[in-house]
């Protein structure tokens, strides 16, 4: 009787222990899938980006490179024209003004063309106007435009809206001919947060008063940028005698040379970009506004945004895909190296030339430098041989 007891005890313990391990396994294999369910479910799958330049005429030609460098960086860090829908009102490239033609340049020793050689303009000149970039935001769109017109984004796209041209307090002209106040601008936003066109949006604009454009947003998950406070002036940068006009506004330009440094598996975060260009840099005071905005501006990383989505698990390992394949040199010698001109993305980057002189070719003496030469020569004339002889010279 005591044997059979303890038996069962014994029956009972090792069942309790079986039940323990199956419990400790399942809870481990429900563990592995819910982090490789939250691995691949995420609230962001894919990013936009909608870049604007509002201003015609030469004397704004900053605006378009201001417009097109936030292009090719968007570009260079993954995301596809598919996913960027480009807006400028004046084709600068083409302008008859121009002494380098099919050419922008961001850097005044001409170091850096960012118009490129495979450049999708999805709207330009005269349609771009309030009308048609508040439908490309809404989704109300003619059934007869093309794709690339279109904004096809989700509840899972994370939208970078990047704007620049003249402005004021509440108010971005268009084409010096109209203008979107914050509350159109605000009202847009919300449509798109109601149907559900975006994950999250940053908003950044470069422009006089800047900050005044976020003032109205209410919409969750804004976050936004701007290159100037209430009463403040957004200024230029980079004067080009060559091309006779400023090559960029200066918060866009120190934008432009952070973007720079950042490759797709950057570890900088939004509170980097915050600090690009203090005062003592754009002379204006940089605004931003993260009230809206869910996550910590810390934790948010810059490729979220300017960057493409990847999946990826990243390893310095060599994977041989075939065992059996052996390995093939194929490196060329130099002298087999065949040349290519560079492309659009693989310039030479602006950190490493912009402390770089002018070249000797593309320099142009001052202002009134060929008058006052003269001015000396014809007064060492005078000094020397007087106005009687004048009539040997006429």
């Amino acid at each position: 009787m005591a044997a059979s007891m303890l038996a069962l005890s014994c029956g009972s313990v090792a069942t309790v222990i079986l039940l323990c391990l199956g419990c400790c396994g399942l809870g481990s294999a429900d563990r592995v899938e819910d982090q490789a369910e939250h691995f691949f479910r995420s609230g962001h799958t894919n990013n936009w980006a909608v870049l604007v330049c509002t201003s015609r005429f030469w004397f704004n030609y900053r605006h378009v490179a201001n417009t097109l460098s936030v292009y090719r960086s968007v570009k260079r860090l993954g995301i596809p024209d598919s996913h960027i829908v480009l807006m400028l009102a004046d084709d600068m490239a083409c302008n008859p003004r121009n002494p380098r033609p099919a050419t922008v340049f961001s850097h005044k020793n001409m170091e850096l063309n960012v118009y490129g050689d495979d450049v999708e303009v999805d709207y330009r000149s005269y349609e771009v106007t309030v009308e048609n970039f508040l439908r490309v935001l809404t989704g109300r769109i003619p059934a007869s435009a093309p794709r690339s017109k279109r904004l096809l984004s989700d509840d899972r796209s994370n939208i970078l809206i990047y704007m620049t041209g003249h402005g004021g307090n509440g108010f971005l002209k268009f084409q010096d001919s109209e203008e979107i106040t914050n509350v159109e601008l605000a009202d847009a936003f919300e449509q798109m947060w109601q149907k559900r066109r975006y994950n999250e949006l940053l908003f950044i604009i470069d422009t006089c008063q800047g900050a005044s454009m976020y003032e109205r947003f209410y919409s969750p998950n804004i976050m936004a940028l701007a290159s100037s406070q209430v009463g403040e002036d957004s200024l230029s940068h980079q004067p080009d005698l060559g091309i006779g006009v400023h090559l960029m506004d200066r918060y866009t330009f120190y934008v432009l040379e952070f973007l720079e440094e950042i490759h797709p598996a950057s570890q900088t975060n939004m509170n980097d970009l915050f600090q690009v260009c203090p005062k003592s840099l754009c002379v204006s005071t940089p605004g931003h506004r993260t009230d809206l905005f869910q996550r910590d501006p810390e934790n948010v990383l810059i490729t979220d945004f300017f960057g493409s989505v990847r999946k990826v698990e990243i390893t310095t390992e060599t994977v041989p895909l075939d065992p059996h394949l052996e390995t093939v040199d194929i490196r060329l010698r130099v002298d087999e190296v065949a040349t290519e001109p560079l492309k659009y993305t693989e310039q030479l980057p602006v950190a490493q030339i912009i402390h770089q002189k002018p070249k000797q070719k593309d320099w142009h003496p001052p202002g009134g430098f060929i008058l006052g030469l003269w001015a000396l020569i014809i007064m060492v004339f005078f000094k020397t041989y007087g106005i009687k002889h004048m009539k040997y010279i006429f």
